[in-house]
């Protein structure tokens, strides 16, 4: 099978892990080792502060030419940044995505993680893109990784700094709890000792 995952920094996995892996090099080493499927591809085509107009502009290079079996879009985090008045570009663009991966793959759509407090001013209508992303979700059929509610229910009412290195992005460890809930969710158990 081949794995895509497509996104923005987050996906791409790049500085704020120090060194880490990212939650897609976790998902390699868990499909590719851990299930002992080594033949399987795992693609990572992220891409940051890209958003999900610009993944479905380069549709065919980031996504099209590899087939993909599973496909992980996981946006919102840049495109909340144009506020509530992006919502309907941002929606339009994720079914576009959703559409042109065709019937043969399976799509996982992951929502952004809960940002810190010092950031939310900044990215003020993320929980209306999670909740589209929830929507789309439901709407298309794809499976859902609802990480905004499960960094909720963690955290409550504290700020998710364990988890982040700035406002935004993850950590090392907010990637592998990104990799756990989605294993979790994709019924390939969690990571352990890590």
């Amino acid at each position: 099978m081949t794995w895509v995952a497509a996104g923005d920094s987050i996906t791409q996995g790049v500085l704020h892990t120090h060194g880490a892996r990212g939650w897609v090099e976790h998902l390699q080493e868990r499909v590719r080792w851990q299930s002992g499927r080594l033949t399987d591809i795992v693609v990572n085509t992220g891409v940051s502060a890209w958003t999900a107009t610009d993944v479905l502009g380069a549709h065919d290079h980031l996504i099209g030419r590899f087939a993909p079996d599973v496909l992980s879009v996981s946006l919102g985090t840049n495109d909340c940044l144009a506020g509530e008045a992006g919502l309907p570009a941002f929606h339009d663009a994720m079914q576009k995505i959703i559409e042109m991966a065709g019937h043969h793959t399976q799509v996982v759509l992951q929502t952004p993680v809960l940002v810190a407090a010092s950031g939310r001013e900044r990215r003020s209508a993320l929980p209306a893109y999670c909740q589209a992303v929830r929507d789309i979700a439901a709407d298309t059929g794809a499976l859902l990784v609802d990480h905004e509610t499960h960094w909720r229910n963690h955290f409550g009412d504290m700020d998710p700094i364990p988890w982040l290195d700035d406002p935004a992005h993850p950590n090392a460890k907010g990637h592998l709890e990104m990799a756990n809930h989605l294993f979790r969710t994709l019924g390939l158990g969690e990571l352990e000792g890590l």
